[in-house]
């Protein structure tokens, strides 16, 4: 996989991440713990594509 595929299929993560997480605020039942894990995830995506971009 080439720098650029690998850039792509990490922003794409990152976007499917964030409407999991605007989905999961939506409902107040929504378990804290779990938004707070994938708002992790994707702040680490965020950073790897940062990296990966600087390359």
């Amino acid at each position: 996989m080439n720098l650029n595929s690998r850039i792509t299929e990490l922003q794409r993560k990152h976007m499917s991440l964030g409407q999991a997480v605007e989905s999961a605020q939506k409902f107040p039942a929504s378990d804290y713990l779990w938004v707070a894990e994938l708002k992790k995830k994707k702040l680490l995506l965020k950073e790897e594509i940062l990296r990966l971009s600087e390359i």
